[in-house]
């Protein structure tokens, strides 16, 4: 059964969980703290040559929003991203998300430029301050591929398991237009691997007991159209074994195995059942939020002829 696409309106607008609220308060918050007191911007942004002793900026460089289209652009994303993801992995499993995605993408950018520092001999490296919440956004991404990857933008007509690969493309390709890209790319190329690394292998599911997801259509090759998985997949399995230790067991017992024992996760038919159960969850979250707007608009029906008399 084909995924309805995902309406547009007010519908999209509406229903933001407390959670996401909170967060989004939090990303205010920071823009409005450093556009008041710049200096802060050497304390709570990740700066590479001050990380060490400011090792708290790999955190905190994520909630930083230095400009006001980051912030307003991350906050929307935040919340629309948010309320369709949040139901489907629970309130605890979606912070810890953002946690851990979080710091991982700031660990990466923080090594990418103290190399390209000794590569280059560049200061410009060390000591530009990166900042913003796009390498979550772009996680969220990769979550909406994972659990509803059928589900289409009704305006664009596009399925969501294109949306990182098609963000990842406009950016890489707007790049070469604009002289600060370094603050942004690495950001979101990190946050779209280290969430797909993240979802794939060691996400937990309680209920379950399981982890991660080893359907064939969130391989890594998945990323890429059709013509390319097969040059793709050869490369993709080296980095597999070679990062993760993991190899695939034959047969009956298909997933991940490490050191010759299966890895809870490695159930195929539990990732179909959770991508089921997030395309149930957005069918029911949307479906509620028409009948509050149809109920709403009767209402103002009716209240509209006492209004004139």
């Amino acid at each position: 059964m084909s995924a309805p696409a995902i309406s547009g309106g007010t519908s999209l607008f509406t229903g933001f969980t407390r959670l996401c609220k909170g967060l989004a308060v939090v990303l205010v918050a920071g823009h409005i703290v450093v556009q008041t007191l710049p200096f802060t911007v050497n304390y709570l942004a990740l700066i590479p040559a001050r990380t060490i002793p400011f090792a708290w900026n790999l955190i905190t460089a994520g909630y930083i929003e230095q400009t006001i289209y980051g912030v307003v652009a991350n906050t929307l994303c935040l919340l629309v991203m948010g309320k369709l993801l949040e139901p489907v992995w629970g309130s605890k499993e979606f912070l810890k998300f953002i946690f851990i995605v979080n710091i991982l993408t700031s660990v990466c950018v923080f090594i990418t430029a103290i190399t390209l520092y000794y590569i280059t001999t560049k200061e410009t490296y060390l000591y530009m301050p990166v900042s913003g919440f796009q390498g979550v956004v772009s996680g969220f991404l990769v979550g909406m591929k994972q659990i509803i990857p059928d589900q289409e933008l009704s305006v664009l007509r596009i399925k969501a398991k294109w949306f990182p690969s098609i963000m990842l493309l406009l950016s890489i390709a707007a790049s070469f237009f604009t002289e600060e890209s370094a603050k942004y790319l690495p950001t979101l190329v990190f946050g779209t691997y280290t969430s797909w690394i993240y979802l794939r292998y060691l996400q937990r599911k309680p209920e379950t007991k399981l982890r991660g997801d080893p359907s064939d259509d969130f391989t890594f090759s998945s990323f890429f159209p059709d013509f390319l998985r097969p040059a793709i997949d050869p490369i993709a399995s080296i980095f597999h074994r070679l990062l993760c230790g993991r190899t695939q067991v034959p047969g009956d017992a298909e997933g991940y195995a490490l050191g010759g024992t299966a890895l809870p996760g490695s159930d195929p038919i539990e990732a179909s059942r959770r991508r089921e159960r997030g395309a149930r969850a957005l069918e029911e979250r949307l479906a509620a939020e028409k009948l509050a707007a149809a109920r709403s608009m009767e209402e103002l029906k009716k209240d509209a002829p006492e209004d004139n008399v």
